[in-house]
């Protein structure tokens, strides 16, 4: 069909009666070749992309049809709009969840794997995890297939986003999420399991079987956190912010209970930014001890005395400890981030993550971007996002930097009761596709996908969600498919005004 799509049926070339049937798979693979490309990655991990992308896509489970048709339809609007037929995306559905069990048997399939890392981009709607499904999530599932270790969540306020809060305007944070570690790698064993007695018998060896409160009715689940881990997802963190010259970097940790795990997650996170960011990084201590230093108490104990409220209490061992490290940071940092040139410099600092929970709605302003675990980043993120319109306008993006492979989603569920109603928001998927666009530095076509979504909830046309939010008797409740009409009607290339802002 294809071959002879070209010709007439009646007077069939010479050319083609000599074509032998084996040729015809390798001018197929030729045709396909000629109207869509691979992305490839340069040995830097820079993207090389072409003017026709092959972009794998999973529509997803339950509303994610729905969201999904909204969805495509923005992007390729938005591309055509920015580049007049220049550029265009060549969509390939691959399958996972329900679709992936009916094609394939698996919930994951491995020709699903194999198409991300092929074309290196993706982008999926929500997943639901098959009953009895041995293993994560759907998405945990192909994060760690392809090792996209770094989930990024921008959380940011647009003008008239509902909200329970009386400033959301002071939301604008990113979040990046270990996804590879942590409880999500799905290391549990069942009560009354073989291997829950032999967990217990090790305790016991160990001398901490204590511990366990219930023994005879304990399930165990493992909590892997590894140095190589963190400091992966907090180098790209840091440059991230630095590039985008952001003020701070939370690591955000349970460390004061979980001291070798998330402890060791703050530990391994400020050793990064020390060692491989010197020159452009000071610590929230390193700016308490500079600071005292510049405020007249330049005496190592007068400074570890200001630093340290209870240091007249501490054993004798615990001041030597205080006194090494400010005479250490007063010797490694003081020339090149001293006499205030610190307090231009990115700054990098923990917080508790239950403590962290609060300030984000009390002290919304002070967090710039997060660095966290995959468990703590769930609960953050979700957090924040109910700050501003909630979980169904939040985007994200899964991406190994090193490689370059990235998978774009939404933070939303199936939603199954709305499958197949059109009712949805998918303002999140757009906004993923927001991201993806600006991955492929597609800046143009990003721009018209955020002033569209932007310009459609600042006019208050919105999908139910949101619209149940509002004062009663205004806005205008749509449809998701009209809600995507609305967001094309409302493209422009350019920001509508200075307050816009990408996502990331």
């Amino acid at each position: 069909v294809i071959i002879f799509s070209a010709f007439s049926l009646n007077s069939t070339p010479p050319t083609m009666q000599r074509l032998s049937l084996s040729a015809v798979p390798r001018l197929c693979a030729a045709l396909q070749s000629r109207s869509a490309s691979s992305i490839t990655v340069e040995s830097n991990g820079t993207l090389k992309v072409p003017s026709d992308p092959i972009i794998p896509f999973i529509e997803g489970d339950g509303s994610g049809p729905d969201v999904w048709k909204a969805t495509r339809y923005v992007i390729d609007t938005a591309v055509e709009k920015a580049y007049k037929g220049t550029r265009k995306i060549s969509w390939m559905e691959v399958f996972a969840g329900e679709k992936g069990m009916q094609k394939h048997n698996a919930a994951v399939p491995k020709e699903t794997v194999a198409a991300f890392d092929k074309h290196v981009v993706g982008i999926k709607g929500p997943l639901m995890t098959p009953p009895n499904h041995a293993g994560g999530s759907m998405q945990a599932e192909l994060r760690k297939a392809l090792d996209l270790y770094c989930c990024i969540r921008p959380i940011h306020f647009t003008e008239g986003l509902p909200s329970p809060m009386k400033h959301p305007e002071h939301v604008h944070c990113t979040i990046f999420r270990d996804t590879t570690e942590d409880v999500y790698a799905g290391i549990e064993f069942p009560l009354g399991s073989p291997e829950c007695a032999e967990i217990y018998q090790f305790l016991k060896e160990q001398k901490v079987d204590s511990k366990v409160r219930f023994p005879m009715t304990t399930a165990y689940g493992f909590k892997p956190i590894s140095k190589t881990g963190t400091e992966r997802v907090v180098r790209a963190a840091i440059k991230y912010a630095l590039k985008k010259g952001k003020t701070n970097v939370d690591l955000v940790h349970k460390g004061n209970i979980q001291k070798f795990t998330e402890g060791g997650f703050k530990d391994w996170g400020y050793g990064v930014a020390t060692r491989e960011f010197r020159s452009e990084c000071v610590t929230e201590r390193e700016s308490w001890i500079l600071g005292n230093y510049e405020a007249g108490l330049t005496n190592v104990v007068d400074n570890c005395k200001a630093l340290e409220p209870g240091y007249d209490m501490m054993t004798p061992m615990q001041q030597e400890d205080i006194q090494k490290e400010v005479s250490g940071v007063l010797k490694a940092i003081l020339d090149t981030h001293g006499n205030g040139k610190w307090k231009k410099k990115l700054l990098v600092r923990d917080t508790i993550a239950d403590i962290t929970l609060q300030q984000i709605m009390t002290r919304t302003k002070e967090f710039d971007v997060i660095v966290t675990m995959t468990l703590n980043g769930a609960y953050v993120s979700d957090a924040l996002a109910a700050q501003v319109g909630g979980v169904g306008i939040a985007p994200g993006a899964n991406i190994n930097f090193e490689t370059g492979r990235a998978l774009f989603e939404a933070n939303h569920g199936t939603a199954p009761k709305y499958a197949g109603l059109d009712k949805v928001n998918p303002g999140g998927l757009m906004l993923s596709g927001e991201m993806m666009l600006r991955y492929l530095g597609w800046n143009e076509a990003a721009n018209m996908v955020r002033n569209g979504v932007k310009q459609a909830i600042k006019d208050r046309t919105v999908t139910y969600d949101f619209k149940r939010l509002l004062p009663l008797g205004e806005g205008k409740e749509l449809k998701c498919s009209e809600f995507a009409k609305v967001v094309v009607d409302n493209m422009t290339s350019a920001p509508r005004d200075t307050k816009t802002r990408v996502l990331w």
